[in-house]
């Protein structure tokens, strides 16, 4: 199956290309994933739960990223076991594009599933696939923008602590 979207990102290309090398901002945006780790050139390891239908598994996975042009385009592969639940596997090639102020950020995304998740039918898995594609880079987006709910400050905090994740990546001080 295959998945086209794109998503505009409120950042330059650069600070959108830091944030898909970094594990902590690819642990927050992965649905489901409990742990990540590692670099762009050795690649990730990661642990993600999902439910799929009535199927619940641990997935244990590996990510690389390969094809990379900084700051334009790169590919990202991943394969994961469930144990018995099966497999999923796949992919999104990732082009950046300046767009005035900000970067229209392009995927396609290609996914495979097998074992009992497989048995479910190519409509569930078809939309819970695209479900998590969307997912992904919409929580990727916010996560740039520093928007991410997980770093939102009070809505009285002081003006230091609000900084999004961009400022702190690239160390302004405001």
């Amino acid at each position: 199956m295959e998945l086209k979207d794109e998503r505009e990102i409120a950042a330059a290309p650069e600070v959108v290309w830091a944030a898909l090398l970094d594990a902590d901002v690819l642990r927050r945006c992965v649905p489901g994933c409990t742990q990540m780790e590692g670099s762009p050139e050795a690649g990730f390891t990661a642990t993600v739960v999902q439910k799929v239908g009535p199927v619940k598994a641990t997935f244990l996975g590996e990510v690389t990223l390969s094809a990379m042009t900084p700051p334009q385009s790169l590919t990202i592969t991943g394969a994961g076991k469930g144990g018995p639940a099966g497999f999923a596997s796949g992919g999104a090639d990732v082009v950046l594009t300046p767009n005035g102020a900000g970067t229209t950020l392009a995927y396609v995304v290609n996914a495979k599933v097998g074992g009992k998740m497989a048995q479910l039918g190519s409509r569930i898995i078809d939309g819970f696939a695209r479900k998590m594609a969307d997912q992904f880079f919409d929580d990727f987006k916010a996560v740039v923008e520093g928007v991410d709910a997980a770093d939102a400050p009070a809505p009285d905090a002081p003006e230091a602590e609000k900084k999004g994740w961009v400022k702190r990546l690239i160390g302004s001080k405001d």
